[in-house]
């Protein structure tokens, strides 16, 4: 047997292991919290439901947010600060997106340190872009596939300090313990092997969660297949709580034909390097949903926006740059007016703008994707893209400074957290949010981990009920198909709990997942446990169920639209709601979730002051 040496094992043949930090996901968030623990003493171990490489980080392809000031010396951390607060429309946790602006340079920098190959000013600095809602060009990036080129360096670095990784395996289980204070707190992970369907144990004080979103619980995503959130699911249960589930992010552009990539990603730096918006009648749409608060800083002609690329310091910035909030709602309703493409969507039109050359250099991997995936030459001809569900702003709730839940021992990091984003993120603040709060959480577990005078045991009774709870769909007979559930809850997320809501569809698609609730828990499968995508569906969907009533609960709780939350029956932001989170706890019966309303952090008045000179 390979890796940790105080793996061994027990009767019935479970697989254990023992660590100090266990880190589940290998996202950029899990990467870079597995180096800070192990560069802290930590014997750390990864655990990732795919492949080591293959995370939905590399779908990150903009670039990452820095205040580096290398194309624009004015940029610093205040002002990435007040663009992300802005961006989130205030509900963000300030702290967090104070630490985040002041540490995620030197993130980046560290990066480059360790081998990552960024793009180059003419004065030899790492090069910055555009991207909505930042007031100025600072997005580190490797043309269009910086999230490809975050996750090799990073995942070379935990290789080569020698980090284990349990690849292809899933954790289903938080195990707890009594601790000597009699509080339980974390004593480790239960999980399976994908292929074999052999179970395994790992013993650990400190578990970091770091397992992204929940988008596979929507019809059209720009997800992968991991995203059925896991880690949110498993906070839950273990007693944590989440916030801000109301707010999903539609990224404005997302593929729309032919139907077999429907929802594959379409970053914006199409739109960063002049790509504009164009509905069916080739009209240059965006300038008619210019909100007013940001009116004093984006062009309302075609005119002074085209200068803006130009001279950008003395033009305002063109309107496909507002934030993807924004932009989404007004992509959504050029659609519904009859106004879209042949396919359902809008174009977005680079070629008329930029040389065949330029675009090939700078988004090889867009080129790519619709030459091969669509027969379309973006060099050539406009791309049709729309909505789709890309990012959660809401997750498990975190101290902002050691990114610890409200059960001892537990961390999250990365899409499965909540508070840094608020009702929306920007674009390129996922990929500094994954350094910055990786680091910081890595270090924070590794010095829990080391205090311990005594580790919780894991309990024979703990690891005999995660087992029985894995095998439970073995024991049905002529039970429900669980990719009939899954298609069912699919389409109610996407036609009731998508980018336009309202209070009866949000109780409508209550009512369907309480039903689907139930006939899960009758969900058979067939087979062996070996090779058996069935199985693991089958287990995934509990935890979309459960993450799928929490939005929608939340969603209709909160009467007001605010960022990635839109209500067609409140329209308009509330002053009320806009001082004020939801958070969702387990309810008492262990299946469903409570919502209670909590005030949000005061910001401190040298803090303020950004918002008041604005």
């Amino acid at each position: 047997m390979t890796g940790n040496e105080m793996a061994y094992y027990a009767e019935g043949g479970i697989e254990r292991h023992q660590y100090d930090v266990v880190v589940v996901g290998a996202g950029g968030a899990g990467l870079r919290a597995a180096i800070a623990a192990h560069e802290a003493g930590a014997e750390t171990a990864i655990v990732c439901k795919s492949l080591l490489g293959k995370a939905h980080t590399v779908m990150a392809e903009g670039g990452i947010a820095a205040a580096l000031g290398n194309r624009w010396p004015e940029d610093n951390w205040e002002v990435h600060f007040r663009d992300t607060m802005r961006g989130g429309k205030m509900l963000n946790n300030w702290r967090m997106a104070q630490l985040h602006a002041q540490e995620a340079p030197e993130r980046v920098q560290e990066l480059e340190d360790w081998g990552a190959l960024f793009d180059r000013t003419e004065d030899g600095l790492i090069s910055q872009r555009d991207f909505g809602g930042h007031r100025y060009a600072r997005l580190a990036h490797v043309g269009d596939r910086t999230g490809l080129e975050m996750i090799r360096t990073l995942q070379q670095r935990a290789v080569q300090i020698g980090i284990d990784v349990f690849m292809e395996c899933t954790v289903t289980e938080l195990l707890k313990a009594p601790s000597a204070q009699g509080e339980d707190v974390v004593s480790g992970v239960f999980g399976y092997w994908r292929e074999t369907g052999r179970f395994v144990t790992i013993e650990a004080p400190a578990v970091i969660l770091a397992t992204g979103g929940i988008g596979k619980s929507f019809k059209v995503t720009s997800n992968s297949w991991e995203y059925t959130g896991d880690g949110h699911a498993l906070a839950l249960r273990a007693g944590a709580s989440l916030i801000n589930m109301e707010f999903v992010q539609f990224h404005p552009t997302g593929m729309v034909w032919p139907p077999s990539v429907k929802g594959l990603l379409v970053t914006e730096s199409v739109r960063g390097d002049g790509g504009v918006l164009r509905n069916s009648e080739g009209k240059r749409f965006m300038f008619d949903y210019i909100p007013d608060y940001f009116k004093a800083e984006t062009a309302d002609t075609e005119e002074e926006a085209d200068r803006w690329y130009e001279d950008k310091k003395n033009n305002r910035r063109p309107p496909e740059l507002l934030p993807r909030d924004e932009v989404a709602r007004a992509i959504n309703s050029e659609i519904k007016a009859g106004r879209g493409s042949p396919h359902g969507g809008i174009f977005l039109d680079i070629a008329s703008r930029r040389d065949a050359e330029f675009i090939r250099k700078r988004l090889p991997s867009m080129y790519h994707q619709f030459k091969e995936l669509a027969d379309v030459d973006i060099t050539a001809e406009p791309m049709e893209i729309g909505p789709t569900c890309h990012y959660v702003m809401g997750g498990i709730e975190v101290d902002p400074d050691t990114e610890v839940s409200s059960v001892t021992g537990l961390y999250a990091v990365g899409e499965c957290s909540g508070g840094m984003h608020g009702s929306n993120r920007l674009g390129g603040n996922s990929l500094s949010d994954l350094l910055v709060f990786g680091r910081r959480a890595g270090e924070a577990a590794a010095a829990y981990a080391s205090g311990l005078a005594e580790r919780p045991a894991v309990s024979e009774e703990a690891v005999r009920a995660g087992e029985w709870s894995a095998l439970a769909p073995f024991q049905v007979e002529g039970g429900d198909n669980p990719y009939t559930i899954q298609q069912e809850l699919q389409q109610a997320m996407n036609d009731l709990v998508g980018i336009i809501r309202t209070a009866s569809e949000l109780k409508d698609a209550l009512t369907r997942i309480e039903e689907l609730k139930e006939r899960a828990a009758g969900m058979g499968v067939e087979g062996h446990r070996q090779y058996n995508p069935g199985w693991h569906l089958a287990l995934d969907l509990h935890n979309m169920l459960l993450v799928s009533e929490a939005i929608a609960k939340a969603a209709l709780a909160r009467e007001e639209s605010r960022g990635g939350h839109t209500r067609d029956d409140f329209p308009t932001p509330s002053p009320e709601w806009g001082s004020k989170n939801l958070v969702v706890r387990l309810d008492d019966s262990g299946a469903g979730v409570d919502l209670v309303e909590q005030p949000l952090p005061e910001m401190p008045p040298e803090l303020k002051k950004y918002f008041e000179e604005s």
